[in-house]
Order: structure tokens, then C-alpha cells, then sequence
């Protein structure tokens, strides 16, 4: 039947607005629709989008608190001890510093700030400290607050939920069949470990992966579908960006459409979650994430990445009312 994928995606879209959700075969079937039907994939994501979350796109800036030499194998990272000699490495700035880079995030648009440190985790008691000066000197600025810091105790997740953290950042980077590939130094549980030590401190969740990275589009599924099973608030969808030094970096680019599938196949099977554009938007995208922000996206990240720059905040703004939206919190 030549319209048997457009009215397998009106038949997901229904079962997403009456509240009955999409299963794991029809998600399957979703990521496997023609690319002729990419468009009509997309619309329909929007549609999801707007109904569930209305026009704000969350507009996130990181600050990257602990940088280089960390002690991990992930094969993409630019961090890694391993792979890179990093000169912009640096250890734990003073909390007024972070405190002074926040405010002028909050000024320059960012509706929520992250503290990442590139560290294996948990951090030390000296470290996780010095973390917590830092997240009340931004507290009480009118942005959601969130932690990235790799693996947390229970009593570290609960002083963080105490301070005013709003959600604590941890990916799985691909999928469960995929992550040996990726990592060696530590394994896909130890991550839904930490997924859930944060959860039972009551702090929501921000997690995802990387796509690109030379996984299938079944593997791309297999990913999309553990997160829905979390449930995370937010979902964090980066686009692989090889970096020099590291296994991956010659990497063949992601397919043309690829990435709106995934993105609008996340949006059927999480309605009401951020979807956000991590990094790897300006590099891998033509269009620095237009067309994600009308197939399924409501959030992105501002101002550069972890290692590279990004787009300056104001052009950042200037794109999202373009696409006819708004910067603003995404819930």
C-alpha cells in the first residue's frame, strides 16, 4: 500500500495525543519509514511537540568545571587522558567565577545552566564541595540548575537536590549492544546505576547518547527505547563531531535524515520530555538544528560544548524565533 507509512505515523500520532502511547513495534516501524515520509514524520512530531510542551525551547549553556584528563576510554571524547593532551585542561574554578559566568549566561539568554566536570566520579569530598559552593552561588538566578558529574553517592545526589539542582545529567551514549564498542573502563549498568541513585534523591533526569558513532539504526532504536523506558525529563541527542587523537575520529558522517528519524521517533515515545539538540548542531547540521526544532525538538544547547564553540547565544535566540518558537524553559 503506497500510504501505509503515513498512516502508520496518523495511527502513532493518535495513539500519543489519546494518552495510549506508542509500543516497541511501532516504534521500530516509525524509525523505518521511508525517507520520502521523513517530512510528514517531522510535521508530526511537531504536532506532538507543540500539544504536549507549547512553543518554548529550553536554551541551555554548560560550564565545563573540570576539563581534560579524565581517565575514561569513551572513544568520542576529546577528555579522555587516553586519546588527547588537551591545553585547555583545568581543574575546579573558584565558585564566584562559575557564579559571574552564570549570570552573564542568565543575561545572554540561557534559561538553564550545567556544571559538567570530566571525571570518572564520585568526586571527592574536597571536590564535591567545592561543586556545592558553586550551585548555591547560582542558585535563586530564575534558570534550572543541573549536575553532570559521572558517578554520585545516594548522600551526594540528596545534598544536590537540597541546594536547588533541578536535574542531574548522565548519558548512556548509545546503546546497551553498542557501549563495549565505546567504553571499556566502566560498563552500560554502572550508568543506570547512577541514573537511578539520582532518581531516588528526587532530582529529574537528563540523559541520552550520541549518535553517529557508527551504531545501526536498530542500535539507534535500541537506545531510544531504554530511554523511554527511564522516563527521563530530559533527553540529551548529540551528533558525533570526530575529534582528532580519539579511535573515532575517522568516523564517516551520520546519513542525511538520520538524525530527524531519531529525534522525531524520541518525540513519540517521550511527548511530554525536553528533547534537546546537544552538541554537534552547528557542525553536523546544514541548517544548525532548524528542522529538529520543528521535528521534534524543544531544546538546545548554547554557547559551545565541553571542548568547541558554539553558536553565540544571541544568533542562538535569534534562530529559535525564526522557526516561530520561543527561548524559554522547556517543561
Amino acid at each position: 500500500m503506497p500510504d501505509a507509512g503515513g498512516a502508520l505515523i496518523r495511527e502513532c500520532e493518535e495513539a500519543v495525543f489519546s494518552g495510549e502511547g506508542i509500543g516497541a513495534g511501532q516504534a521500530r516501524r516509525l524509525m523505518g519509514v521511508a525517507d520520502s515520509l521523513l517530512p510528514e514524520l517531522a510535521a508530526a512530531a511537531d504536532r506532538i511537540t507543540r500539544g504536549f510542551n507549547g512553543d518554548a525551547v529550553d536554551v541551555e549553556q554548560l560550564n565545563n568545571i573540570k576539563r581534560g584528563a579524565c581517565s575514561e576510554d569513551c572513544s568520542f571524547c576529546g577528555q579522555s587522558a587516553l586519546y588527547v593532551r588537551d591545553p585547555g585542561a583545568h581543574g575546579l574554578p573558584e565558585p564566584g567565577e562559575v557564579a559571574e559566568a552564570a549570570r552573564r549566561a542568565r543575561e545572554g539568554g540561557a534559561t538553564s545552566y550545567c556544571l559538567v566536570a570530566a571525571w570518572r566520579g564520585p568526586p571527592t569530598d574536597a571536590e564535591f564541595a567545592r561543586v556545592c559552593e558553586m550551585v548555591a552561588g547560582i542558585a535563586g538566578m530564575g534558570m534550572g540548575v543541573e549536575c553532570s558529574l559521572g558517578f554520585i553517592l545516594p548522600r551526594q545526589a540528596a545534598r544536590l537536590k537540597e541546594l536547588g539542582v533541578r536535574r542531574y545529567n548522565h548519558n548512556l551514549e548509545t546503546a546497551r549492544s553498542k557501549f563495549p564498542e565505546i567504553c571499556s573502563t566502566h560498563a552500560y549498568d554502572d550508568r543506570l546505576e547512577t541514573l537511578g541513585i539520582a532518581r531516588e534523591a528526587g532530582l529529574e533526569l537528563c540523559t541520552g547518547g550520541i549518535i553517529g558513532m557508527g551504531e545501526t539504526r536498530a542500535q539507534r532504536l535500541e537506545l531510544a527505547l531504554e530511554l523511554a523506558r527511564l522516563e527521563p525529563e530530559e533527553v540529551a541527542l548529540n551528533i558525533l563531531v570526530p575529534v582528532e587523537g580519539t579511535p573515532l575520529r575517522l568516523q564517516a558522517p551520520l546519513p542525511d535524515g538520520e538524525a530527524l528519524r531519531m529525534f522525531a521517533a524520541v518525540r513519540f515515545m517521550l511527548p511530554s520530555s525536553v528533547v534537546k539538540i546537544s552538541g554537534g548542531r552547528e557542525a553536523a547540521l546544514g541548517d544548525e538544528g532548524r528542522a529538529l526544532l520543528r521535528g521534534g525538538a524543544n531544546g538546545i544547547i548554547t554557547a559551545g560544548y565541553l571542548t568547541m564553540g558554539g553558536n553565540d547565544p544571541g544568533r542562538d535566540a535569534a534562530m529559535v524565533r525564526e522557526v516561530g518558537l520561543s527561548p524559554g524553559r522547556g517543561e
